[in-house]
């Protein structure tokens, strides 16, 4: 079986948004801020790569397409050099996760190829591996551990695709063995969607969805709400225990949240 790869039973068909859509004047208006947003950290070239810049610039995109970002508290033992993982429902979920804490991202090669969006992922210096490519995997697994021993924090959904809800389907393995060999801790992280506090998967980007499908319900969606949840750290030497601890802390009742000050009220 394919680490990387897996097939997820959500559709588009599971996508349903918990409110009305916002008037279309404010969608184009949403339209015109994420260009702007967009086009302004593209010309920062190679200077969007710093932590401070990409996390700004991180929630410029959520403030133009309207999503509210609340996260908790920080954890204590959140230093440099973790595994972070997280489930994975949109790649709204690198923004929000991002706009929290900068990180080297680990995606999928496909994303590499999405217009501007690609662009802008190798620029912060974005990690791209092919899901189909099995033989690959001992070397990602190794260029891992060295980004984990330098102290480098490193994010990857374990899921291996997108699911309609935060307990989609189970954490793969391959990824832990990095942090085992590295010796470094690794961080559960959970990332839910709301609309008026009810759950929503509007922002789900499932099936045969593509980005600008995806994109144009999010920059329809009204009261649209983001929430990262961090967990305490997780440390271990045996990759299966780490990825099933890590599971369990992911996909439990999500706690209250408090609103990210940095987030548009």
């Amino acid at each position: 079986m394919n680490p990387w790869s897996v097939e997820a039973p959500c559709t588009s068909a599971c996508v349903r948004a918990a409110t009305p859509r916002v008037p279309l004047g404010e969608t184009v208006r949403r339209y015109v801020a994420l260009t702007h947003t967009l086009v302004r950290a593209g010309a920062m070239g190679e200077r969007l790569a710093d932590p401070r810049i990409l996390r700004t610039q991180a929630h410029a995109v959520l403030d133009a397409l309207g999503v509210r970002l609340e996260s908790g508290p920080s954890l204590p033992g959140r230093a440099p050099g973790a595994l972070i993982v997280a489930n994975h429902i949109s790649w709204l979920d690198v923004v929000a996760l991002l706009a929290v804490e900068p990180v080297t991202v680990l995606a999928k090669r496909e994303v590499g190829q999405w217009p501007l969006v690609g662009t802008l992922a190798r620029r912060i210096g974005t990690r791209f591996i092919d899901r189909a490519a099995v033989r690959e995997l001992p070397d990602v697994v190794d260029e891992l551990a060295d980004m984990l021993r330098s102290g480098r924090s490193v994010l990857v959904f374990p899921q291996a695709t997108t699911w309609c809800t935060v307990a989609g389907g189970r954490f793969r393995r391959a990824a832990f063995q990095a942090a085992v060999d590295a010796g470094a801790p690794v961080r559960p992280t959970t990332v839910d969607y709301v609309q008026h506090g009810e759950p929503s998967t509007v922002a789900a980007f499932l099936g045969g969805d593509d980005f600008t499908t995806s994109l144009r319900r999010v920059a329809a969606a009204r009261d649209l709400t983001v929430r990262v949840t961090a967990h305490p750290p997780l440390w271990g030497s045996d990759r299966r225990t780490l990825a099933a601890r890590a599971q369990a802390a992911v996909t439990d009742t999500v706690p209250p949240v408090h609103a990210d000050p940095y987030a548009r009220a």
